[in-house]
């Protein structure tokens, strides 16, 4: 069973580009980048070669002769005469590259050769990607896959491109939606909020329509991270990137929700420590929300990069590493309020990471006036509000009615209920924040 991903027509449309350059799929372990290239690949090519340079180190001394491409080929060749090369019908696959970034400098040839279509893949490419990056400048595309976002979800549910348009329209009008369709989409969104993305977790429920054995799952591959972290960092920096890993859901479960180093470890600085956050983010394992400076535009170069919160880039990773008693309140009563409201928050952190929507907070100092995330349109700057409950949105209120800051007049509400608009404010349900870049793009349109 495979499931459709948006990495799917992103491959398509690269195959069919004249000027294609090599691609490099980057993401970290088990998000689903190997199978997607395989799906890709038997559907678009005769031939596919796949080189996995940690199965096969044999292959790992295919450039000793140059970058040259025939010379690649004869000895690839010398080591598998199996292998057949098929020029212009022919995807070369070199993955888990992590463990080979020299093959980069290839890219830049195969690109002039032009013969083979090459794709890169590999675990944990923020490891060592600057390498990577430093080889292949210029002669390479990237793209970044994460795990399943809730549009995927939903179409592993059977549920197509015509049921998303219908939520859009919904949110476009301000058309609240049925008591049962809401119910419905709420219970749909806390079995992705437990599950996450993951798409070994995704198919073992989609197959068996119940939890069983997911947790398993989830727990494996935060093994695999741990593993990962221990194979690719030495010494003190090794156990620094597992004191964050392992403190992110502890800090979450703050009131504040402030990542602080100095809770990390007896005498930790940020100095010491921000490598391994830079790391951790770069792996495709976390999401790093900045703390605004002010709330004003530009939303880039206007924050403090000494006060963030942390988030697992999958809902589900961070659920398993929760309490049991947490992780049974969870599916059994689906109660996504536990945890101080962390959960929901780190839901739509992750929902707008994986819509490319960079994350920002604010905390007035001194002040109860906090928000949560930030998203823009040409001339504003749009507040988002994450409600655990249904309490009134006051700090969203508050900014939209105060003079002193002028990029904003109007937000968003995300809550338990249904689709609303008042006082500037416009009302989504949790299950609509996959789909709020898209809301905001539509507003943006408005304001041309």
């Amino acid at each position: 069973m495979y499931l459709r991903r948006h990495v799917d027509e992103y491959l398509k449309q690269w195959k069919y580009d004249d000027n294609k350059l090599p691609l490099i799929i980057k993401g970290a372990r088990q998000v689903g980048k190997t199978e997607s290239i395989h799906h890709f690949s038997k559907e678009n090519y005769k031939n596919c070669i796949e080189i996995n340079f940690v199965r096969d180190k044999k292959f790992l001394g295919i450039t000793e002769d140059g970058y040259d491409v025939d010379n690649i080929i004869k000895n690839i060749s010398r080591v598998n005469p199996g292998i057949k090369f098929e020029p212009n019908n022919t995807l070369i696959f070199f993955d888990e590259i992590q463990a080979n970034p020299d093959i980069a400098t290839a890219l830049k040839f195969f690109k002039i050769d032009g013969r083979y279509d090459v794709i890169c893949s590999g675990s944990l490419l923020g490891v060592s990607y600057k390498k990577i990056e430093s080889n292949s400048v210029g002669y390479k595309s990237d793209y970044e896959m994460e795990s399943m976002d809730f549009h995927e979800f939903l179409w592993a549910a059977g549920y197509g491109d015509e049921f998303v348009d219908d939520i859009f329209e919904h949110m476009i009008k301000g058309e609240p939606f049925s008591e049962s369709f809401n119910m419905t989409m709420f219970d749909k969104f806390c079995d992705y909020v437990i599950l996450g993305g993951m798409p070994a977790v995704v198919k073992s429920f989609t197959e068996t329509g119940n939890f069983s054995g997911t947790t398993v799952i989830q727990k494996q591959i935060i093994e695999d991270y741990k593993e990962d972290i221990v194979k690719y960092t030495d010494g003190l920096e090794q156990a620094r990137i597992l004191n964050v890993f392992n403190h992110i859901p502890v800090q979450l479960g703050k009131d504040n929700k402030k990542f602080q180093i100095s809770k990390v470890a007896k005498g930790a600085r940020f100095k010491d420590y921000w490598g391994c956050i830079d790391r951790l983010s770069r792996a495709g394992i976390i999401n790093v929300c900045y703390c605004m400076a002010t709330p004003v535009l530009p939303l880039k170069g206007n924050y403090d990069e000494k006060k963030y919160k942390i988030y697992f880039k999958d809902s589900g990773l961070m659920v398993a590493l929760l309490d049991d008693e947490v992780q049974y309140d969870l599916r059994a009563n689906k109660n996504l309020g536990t945890y101080k409201g962390a959960i929901y928050e780190s839901v739509i952190a992750e929902a707008l990471s994986k819509s490319h929507m960079p994350l920002f907070y604010y905390k007035k100092e001194n002040s109860t006036l906090e928000m949560d995330f930030f998203g823009r349109t040409i001339n504003n700057l749009v507040p988002i509000e994450v409600k655990a409950g249904n309490a009134n949105a006051k700090s969203l209120r508050s900014m939209i009615k105060s003079d002193s800051y002028p990029d904003i007049t109007w937000g968003i509400k995300l809550k338990r209920g249904n689709i609303g608009y008042e006082n500037n404010i416009y009302t989504f349900p949790y299950y609509c924040g996959f789909l709020l870049k898209r809301f905001l793009n539509s507003m943006r349109d408005k304001e041309v």
